[in-house]
């Protein structure tokens, strides 16, 4: 219905191979090495490393190491407190969903709460942008 990209829990190289048909971005989820590369070889936009909060940034900038081409977004964890973090490490995006809209704001229609949290992580990004 109009998707520009697509964003994926796993590595589904038939998910893949259908974005690049219909030329969609495509970030597909990973976690080891071996899945990074699958992922990327396979065509990934971006190479989302999920769930981040396992390994933190410290596993991100392990993964950057060896794969220095790889575009990676941290995916599951990913705070206003480690977002710097993340973006040190190498991430060239983030994927952020319940510490930006949390569930009690939504549930509470605390919309300036979301809005607050939005202006913190884009304030985190600003700083670390050049």
């Amino acid at each position: 219905a109009g998707a520009e990209f697509i964003v994926s829990p796993n590595t589904n190289l038939s998910v893949i191979e259908m974005c690049r048909r219909y030329d969609k971005a495509i970030m597909p989820g990973a976690l080891t090495p071996t899945e990074v590369v699958t992922a990327w070889q396979a065509g990934a936009d971006i190479v989302k490393i999920f769930p981040s909060d396992i390994g933190g940034a410290k596993y991100l900038k392990a993964l950057k190491g060896p794969l220095p081409q790889v575009r990676m977004m941290p995916t599951g964890g990913v705070t206003v407190e480690t977002a710097e973090s993340f973006l040190k490490a190498g991430a060239c995006a983030l994927g952020i969903g319940g510490s930006l809209v949390e569930s009690q704001a939504v549930a509470n229609g605390d919309f300036d709460r979301i809005t607050s949290l939005a202006r913190q992580f884009v304030e985190v990004v600003r700083g670390i942008s050049p």
